[in-house]
């Protein structure tokens, strides 16, 4: 395979966005919650939705205990209610 030359603007795109990678799964994890809320209300298939939330825990690093009681319950309660503390952590 090879090896990409990347510009030097390129280069600080893409540390920037590994830097800053905590931001953007909470925000793409309040996207989500939206969107369970919306999905509920609609009986529409949620496991898609779940499996996206799933994925972003895992790149959050939450801890196992809480991810897995999270997606044991599949309540977007109590998804709203941690991610809230996970923001007010960030800050």
């Amino acid at each position: 395979m090879a090896t990409k030359d990347y510009s030097e603007y390129q280069k600080a795109t893409i540390s920037n966005y590994y830097k800053n990678l905590d931001t953007i799964m909470l925000h793409k994890l309040s996207a989500l919650v939206s969107e369970l809320y919306i999905a509920e209300t609609e009986s529409s298939n949620t496991d898609k939705l779940w499996r996206k939330v799933r994925q972003a825990m895992e790149k959050l690093k939450i801890p196992d205990a809480i991810l897995e009681h999270i997606m044991e319950k599949k309540s977007v309660e109590i998804l709203a209610k941690n991610l809230q503390e996970w923001l007010n952590k960030s800050k």
